[in-house]
Parts: structure tokens; C-alpha cells; sequence
């Protein structure tokens, strides 16, 4: 058996925050390391409350402790296509969780919307998209995929992630960086996302998925050979050691994979 994803279960959302915010940290300062920024892309849903709760907590006085959002360039994982201050849009979502509150201090990070004025062509959409991570992580050198520091992303109740959703044609989706959806089972039907093939090249990704709403697709995720081809199933497929899994015991309940005691 190859190398396997890692999962881990807390108490409850206070614990798993904290955790979090070491695992995060630890990859901003990796990217730092590497080339003096922190590249990540974002989801939706719960995502960013639990993010806000992880990162805007005061640091310890330590640099290992500290986050650097001016040193942050932020994308989307995947994006509805609505305006920017739609209830539907994932920006509004991180920016009302998280971006309005983060402290002068801490610094701004640049953050990369998609482009509104193409809202009717999500084709266009991706393309531009696309675009803009190519600027980013192609500008010097020509690039297959890129490289994100870290992925950090959800898990809906029947293992999607970002907008790949089951068997789905865009689960086969091998060149393009970002790719249009004109028919999400989840409405909004049109949005762009990430490929799989991007989701599974980066450098770290790490999933959050509590509540005791998961239990059933945690466990068809980790337990069943079915779940091994659905969107999660695939991200840990790919990303083998590179995922990691933070959850509470209510998400874990009845689920067979060996949990790790701590990072």
C-alpha cells in the first residue's frame, strides 16, 4: 500500500482551529522558504469561518507562530459565477469571514477574484482565470501545473470538493488549469474550478470537514473502495501524504482509517 493521507479528529472546532493554525503557519513559512510568498487557494462553505477562527487568534510572540498576510497571494479553488457581492460568491464568503477582520498589523494579502464582467461565459471565465494563476506561477518559466504552498478545502455531503463533483466529466479533465461547469448539481449551475490535476500537485492540502453530518461520506471516503473514486477519494489518492484531514469526532464517528494523535 502506498503512502496514505493524514487524518486527524478533534474535541471540537476550538481544538481543530488551533491545530490549523500550526499546520498553516508551518506551510506559509515553507513558502516563504521557498520563494518569499505564501500561494493558497481557498474554498467555500465552513471553510472560512474556521479559517478566521484558526488565523486571526493573537500570535504567541514567536515567529513560528506568526502570520504574514502581506506575504500571502490568495486564489480561489472554485467560484460561482455571480457578482462578487452575491451571497453565492466565495470571495463575498472569505471576505466577510475573514479579510475585513484581519488586523492592520497582520498586513493585507493580495487577493485574486474572478472577473465579473464575464459572469455570462464561464468558458471566458476560466480562461481569464486561468490567466491570472498563470501570471503568477508561469511568468518566468513555462510551467505543466502549477504549485500551490497549500490547498485548503471542504467536502460536501456527497465528496466533492471545489466544484469536481461525482462523476462528473471534469474528473477527467487533464490540461486545463481551470475549468468551467455549466451544470453543477449544486446549485449555482455555472462556476469555474480548479482541475484535479492542480488540486493533487500542490505542495500541501489539507481538507476541514466536521459535523456529524460527514460521518457517512467520511466513511465511504476512507473505508470503502467506492469513495476512493470520489472527489475526496481522488484528492487523497493523488495527494497521498501531502493531505491532510482536519475534523471533529462527530465527522469521524464510526470511521475505520487510523487517525494521527497530533501534527
Amino acid at each position: 500500500m502506498g503512502k496514505q493521507p493524514n487524518l486527524y479528529a478533534f474535541d471540537d472546532i476550538s481544538a481543530l482551529a488551533r491545530s490549523l493554525r500550526i499546520y498553516v503557519i508551518r506551510c506559509q513559512n515553507a513558502g516563504f522558504d521557498r520563494h518569499g510568498l505564501f500561494k493558497v487557494a481557498v474554498s467555500g462553505g465552513s471553510l472560512p469561518s474556521t479559517l478566521a477562527k484558526a488565523l486571526l487568534e493573537p500570535a504567541d510572540g514567536g515567529s513560528e507562530d506568526a502570520v504574514d498576510f502581506a506575504k500571502w497571494e490568495i486564489f480561489f479553488a472554485d467560484e460561482r459565477a455571480v457578482p462578487l457581492d452575491h451571497a453565492d460568491s466565495n470571495y463575498k464568503l472569505l471576505k466577510n469571514e475573514l479579510l475585513d477582520k484581519i488586523p492592520t498589523p497582520m498586513g493585507q494579502p493580495i487577493v485574486h477574484p474572478v472577473d465579473a464582467k464575464l459572469l455570462d461565459d464561464v468558458q471566458e471565465m476560466a480562461d481569464q482565470y486561468q490567466d491570472t494563476l498563470m501570471q503568477s506561477f508561469a511568468a518566468k518559466d513555462s510551467v505543466k501545473l502549477p504549485i500551490f504552498d497549500l490547498l485548503l478545502l471542504g467536502c460536501g455531503p456527497d465528496g466533492h470538493t471545489c466544484s469536481l463533483f461525482p462523476n462528473h466529466e471534469l474528473l477527467r479533465e487533464s490540461d486545463a488549469w481551470v475549468a468551467p461547469i455549466e451544470d453543477s448539481p449544486k446549485p449555482p449551475a455555472k462556476r469555474i474550478t480548479l482541475s484535479l490535476p492542480v488540486v493533487t500537485h500542490g505542495t500541501k492540502i489539507a481538507f476541514v470537514a466536521t459535523g456529524a453530518g460527514k460521518k457517512d461520506i467520511m466513511k465511504q471516503i476512507f473505508d470503502t473502495e467506492e469513495g476512493r473514486s470520489l472527489p475526496c477519494g481522488l484528492v487523497n489518492e493523488g495527494g497521498a501524504e501531502r493531505v491532510s484531514w482536519f475534523t471533529d469526532n462527530g465527522a469521524v464517528e464510526g470511521v475505520g482509517f487510523p487517525r494521527r494523535g497530533s501534527l
